[in-house]
């Protein structure tokens, strides 16, 4: 759809303001104006998503599309078209994305193609989910076990992230249930 409105709008120019224009070439060029506006923030989710969590580029639009896109679920070919990517690369992005959990993998009886789902309290998870902490304490409780003879200096870097870990997996159901409290009268406002 963008591709279709992008196409038509080049046409007269980006932004301009021509009198002439009949009003479904008014409505394409509003329509390539918040189009430009929601790339922005689609680009700008991949690159957060590439710096901050290292996923490439393509898997932060992907999850920045299913972050407005209507309808809430889409196809790898709605994608593709929405952000001007291949199948492929859309393919590998969101079976990135199911595979950390951010979305949903949808088959729907009587279609062919699968669609595709933000998850919705994918990002409760993420942070809250402690199943890799204790994963991850255990691997420094072996560290710490192997170093017990060495100088303090040399156990400090392992002991400091374990004592982080202690801390966070202590306040991490408090954290939760504040969260929950506030979601639930949040939402309650709506």
């Amino acid at each position: 759809m963008i591709r279709g409105i992008t196409a038509a709008v080049r046409e007269v120019g980006p932004r301009q303001s021509i009198p002439s224009l009949d009003r479904s070439q008014n409505i394409q060029q509003t329509l390539k104006v918040v189009a430009d506006e929601l790339w922005e923030v689609i680009d700008a989710l991949g690159g957060w998503t590439a710096k901050a969590h290292g996923l490439p580029r393509m898997a932060g639009r992907v999850l920045g599309w299913l972050l407005v896109c209507e309808p809430v679920e889409q196809t790898a070919a709605q994608i593709a078209e929405a952000l001007d990517a291949s199948t492929g690369s859309i393919s590998g992005a969101t079976g990135m994305l199911v595979r950390f959990r951010l979305v949903d993998r949808l088959h729907v009886r009587g279609e062919r193609a699968d669609r595709f789902r933000l998850r919705l309290d994918a990002w409760d998870e993420q942070v809250f989910d402690q199943s890799e902490l204790h994963t991850a304490r255990a691997v420094l409780a072996q560290g710490l076990q192997a170093l017990a003879g060495e100088p303090p200096g040399r156990r400090a870097r392992l002991e400091g992230l374990d004592a982080f870990y202690a801390w966070w997996q202590a306040r991490v159901p408090e954290l939760r249930g504040e969260w929950e409290r506030h979601k639930q009268t949040r939402l309650s406002r709506r």
